[in-house]
């Protein structure tokens, strides 16, 4: 208990130092978000990747709070995940590029001695989904840290319950070093998670989530971890949905995230944050609750009821600005139909046109005049050039 309040003292005070220090680095090498209204610098996730790898593994060399193998696996995993994520911040990979790297690294770390191979596949599936959807919700200032502060003390609380002490610190660590990152991201932003920061936390509470579940009733397990991660899948089903109602690329980003859509009805940043930490707050209280059996399985049909229904409403907000007809050729001429020459000129062929166009540029280059077709030639006998 002691070295839990210890450990996640110092992770918020060495990620608020690192996160103000990486700041400048991050600027000199143009390392920015720029889907922004301003350019945001993007290494404040390795911040936090360093910081809460360094304090799990102090208690784990120490031997105050040991990790054991699952759990440093779990956290070798999370810190290659990070890597691959800071790649992307610096090169722009493509997202497939990014959900297969997370799958193969979760597969990496499900027990599938205690799950099995094909619930283990299954689990592994379901961490990578989860890992590139808490990525999308570093869109706006100060989400991803809230929500991610949230779900650490949640999945937390369910690991302290099953009595894996490891696991319990390592998520204290990445809570307190997500909330000293905070102090940065919070609107207006100096700096963001990025790619590396946002693919690590969502990697470390999906693995942990299902971790803490694992050797459970599958069925009930599901239940609990989509309770506990609800709010990063209603903002991936949300922007899914929207785009393909559009007729949008689905990989093509756009401002239409929650964030985005609570702030088109009104609300300011911070209560936009607010807003979407409350709603992250109730989905991991009822599956806590339903992990350690304070409430039944039945409340996690009434919190889906409740996500599908602000799915549904959130639908209605206009996000993507109509197109307008006269900025598309094609869309133009369908409309107004080809144009029409005037009467009684005759359309020349365009062999006719260009030639004019190429004689007077070839007059413009060589200044020389230039003989025509049917003049004849002025000297008919060869020249001698007499010397002296």
């Amino acid at each position: 208990m002691l070295y839990g309040i210890i450990a996640a003292t110092a992770s918020f005070l060495l990620a608020a130092l690192l996160t103000a220090l990486l700041r400048a680095p991050a600027l000199r090498l143009a390392l920015v978000d720029r889907r922004r209204q301003r350019p945001v610098p993007l290494l404040g996730g390795v911040a936090v990747v360093l910081v809460t790898g360094l304090v799990a593994w102090a208690g784990d060399w120490t031997g105050v709070v040991p990790l054991g193998s699952l759990v440093g696996r779990l956290l070798v995993a999370g810190t290659a995940v990070g890597a691959l994520g800071l790649a992307a911040d610096v090169w722009r990979l493509r997202r497939r590029w990014l959900l297969a790297g997370t799958a193969v690294a979760a597969a990496c770390v499900v027990p599938y001695e205690v799950t099995g191979p094909v619930v283990g596949a299954l689990a592994a599936g379901w961490i990578a989904v989860v890992a590139v959807a808490f990525r999308g919700l570093d869109h706006a200032d100060g989400v991803a840290g809230t929500v991610g502060v949230v779900t650490a003390f949640g999945v937390g609380a369910c690991a302290a319950a099953e009595l894996m002490d490891g696991l319990a610190v390592l998520l204290s660590a990445l809570a307190a070093a997500l909330t000293g990152f905070l102090l940065h991201n919070w609107h207006p932003a100096r700096i963001a998670l990025g790619a590396c920061g946002s693919l690590f936390a969502g990697f470390l509470l999906a693995g942990a989530a299902v971790f803490t579940r694992a050797g459970h009733e599958p069925g009930a397990g599901v239940g609990v971890l989509f309770a506990l991660t609800a709010l990063a899948g209603v903002d991936a089903v949300l922007v899914l949905l929207s785009r393909r109602l559009a007729g949008r690329p689905l990989l093509r980003g756009g401002p239409d995230h929650l964030a985005h859509r609570l702030r088109r009805l009104g609300l300011t940043p911070q209560g936009a944050v607010v807003v979407l930490g409350v709603a992250s707050f109730c989905g991991v209280l009822v599956g806590a609750l339903v992990h350690t059996g304070w409430a039944g399985e039945t409340v996690v049909l009434w919190l889906a009821g409740v996500a599908a229904a602000g799915v549904l409403g959130l639908l209605r907000v206009r996000v993507y600005e109509p197109r307008r007809a006269g900025t598309d050729p094609r869309t133009r001429a369908s409309l107004h139909g080809p144009r029409a020459e005037p009467r009684g000129r005759p359309q020349e062929s365009p062999e006719a046109t260009d030639a004019p166009s190429r004689a007077s540029s070839r007059a413009a280059i060589f200044p020389v005049r230039q003989g025509r077709r049917g003049e004849e030639p002025q000297v008919s006998a060869s020249l001698r050039v007499r010397n002296g």
